[in-house]
């Protein structure tokens, strides 16, 4: 029986090959590669699986474009290797090809176009040199202004005189992925305990209370691995973050109606930033993305501020037709992204996104920077390192040819006969999610994949399973995590009765048990 993801510290071990701190995207990801390669292994999170950063990304997996524009070779070679293994093996049931329309408007001058229509293509050269097919992310194309406008019908027809189609990755989710790598990392041995604070760490283990009980416990380890992020700090005084904070607005589908892509609009003054309108699988569209410097404290959930709401309505509102208003906004989102601090560079954009692997003078080792896309290599350059240390031994990493749960390519993907938002959400694993909210509830499959509403997705079937299988504790955990229903606070209050029953349905089954 797979070993599941729990929230508190009851039965957790008392010593172990590795500890990992934070569970966002990287730390899930240390998780999985040190499970993986036959270490005993406990990865927790003061609060929830994709708690931070991991869960405020554009969904987004990036193959090192804006790195290529600004010189840096080495990190947009490794993004396009990490979203080429994400797409063909590790995550294709959560990863798929987003189209990506830059429009030819008055704001793109021809040698404007002509620039970015060369740095498409030294993407798509990124593309074939890591090996991904152009069956996976077609070439690049121009288009004539037609062509253009039935991609995107809400754009301004004047002065349009075409566009420049290109293609990306784009995930179901960024906290889903993060769930389902925190579930292969439990599946192969890792203990992954949520609700579980960290107060004192060094090299060779930590102090943790458990949120729910206030019992405090005691882990020995042979290496610890802070991956908190934007919080890193707190473990180790030694590192020096600047953080910067990246805001996207949520409109309804309807505000951009027929929409099929990505639109990506140039801000003013800049030759290589976009903000971008991004199609969701859910009937909303995020508008992003900003990027702006943060002192002081860190919060846990970042707010947006007025003046990037604004900024952003105004940036893409310049190419659209009817321009969305505060009205159209329905929700709002931040992150914060955890930038190393750099002597002599100011502006957050400028910052480099490559991580970096410190280590205390008590032995702790801290892993920062990086991006999504790159978490796999991330958590291999960690692992290696703490090996090349002589802290541990272990195999080789493995998780290049390692799929995650639930993962297969299309083709088996369309063959699977459970409803397509499991299959979308869950992959392979989708039969296995509503069999077990039928044997959990014992309500018949009709009532378990029923959407909250037209506008809200969300099934009983799915929120039970998060419950059973993925760690799931609060309604909160349902809904802001598990699912994104929380992005829209209508959607929230909408759904919010079905995740309090899912509860009640799930802990019953466990005290009958």
């Amino acid at each position: 029986m797979e070993r599941r993801i729990t929230p508190g510290l009851a039965g957790v071990p008392d010593a172990v090959d590795v500890v990992v701190v934070g569970l966002g995207i990287t730390g899930a990801g240390v998780a999985l590669d040190a499970a993986t390669r036959g270490l005993t292994v406990l990865a927790v999170d003061a609060h929830d699986l994709a708690f931070g950063t991991s869960r405020w990304s554009s969904k987004l997996v990036h193959g090192g474009l804006r790195y290529l524009a600004q010189g840096r070779l080495a990190i947009a070679h490794e993004s396009a290797v990490e979203r080429g293994i994400l797409m063909g093996v590790t995550a294709p049931h959560l990863v798929h090809a987003l189209p990506m329309l830059t429009p030819l408007t008055d704001a793109v001058p021809p040698a404007k176009a002509a620039l970015t229509w060369g740095g498409l293509h030294a993407g798509d050269l990124l593309r074939r040199t890591a090996h991904t097919t152009a069956r996976t992310l077609p070439r690049p194309r121009r288009l004539n202004t037609t062509e253009t406008l039935s991609l995107a019908p809400s754009l301004r027809p004047d002065g349009l005189r075409g566009g420049l189609l290109a293609w990306d990755g784009q995930l179901e989710d960024d906290a889903r992925l993060v769930t389902t790598v925190a579930r292969t990392a439990a599946a192969h041995g890792a203990h992954v305990r949520t609700r579980a604070r960290v107060t004192a760490a060094t090299g060779t283990g930590v102090r943790l209370r458990d949120e729910l009980t206030g019992e405090v416990h005691e882990v020995r380890a042979r290496a610890v691995v802070n991956a908190t992020g934007v919080w890193a700090g707190g473990l180790d005084e030694q590192v020096r973050l600047r953080p910067s904070r990246g805001t996207h607005l949520v409109l309804r589908a309807s505000a951009l109606p027929h929409t099929r892509v990505a639109v990506m609009v140039p801000i003013p003054g800049t030759t290589a930033r976009f903000a971008m309108v991004l199609p969701q699988p859910d009937g909303t569209t995020y508008v992003g993305l900003t990027d702006e410097p943060v002192t002081g404290p860190v919060p846990d959930v970042p707010v947006p501020s007025e003046a990037e709401v604004d900024f952003l309505l105004d940036v893409v509102g310049s190419a659209l037709a009817v321009p969305p208003t505060r009205g159209d906004v329905v929700g709002a989102f931040a992150g914060l992204r955890p930038l190393l601090e750099v002597a002599g560079t100011d502006a957050t954009a400028d910052l480099s996104r490559r991580h970096a692997i410190l280590v205390s003078s008590t032995g702790l080792t801290t892993v920062v920077g990086g991006k999504l896309t790159t978490y796999r290599r991330m958590a291999e350059d960690v692992l290696d390192h703490v090996v090349d240390r002589g802290l541990l031994e272990a195999g080789p990493c493995v998780t290049a040819t390692l799929p995650l749960a639930g993962a297969a390519p299309a083709a088996g993907l369309r063959a699977l006969g459970a409803p397509p938002r499991l299959v979308r959400r869950f992959g392979t694993d989708a039969d296995l999610a509503l069999s077990t909210a039928r044997a959990v509830t014992g309500l018949p499959d009709d009532e378990l994949i029923a959407p909250v509403s037209a506008t809200v997705p969300v099934t009983l079937a799915e929120l039970v399973f998060a419950v059973t299988h993925e760690g799931a504790h609060d309604v909160d955990d349902l809904l802001d995590r598990r699912t994104r229903v929380g992005l829209v606070e209508a959607d929230r209050a909408a759904a919010e009765p079905l995740a309090r029953r899912a509860l009640a349905l799930a802990r019953h089954a466990f005290r009958t048990l």
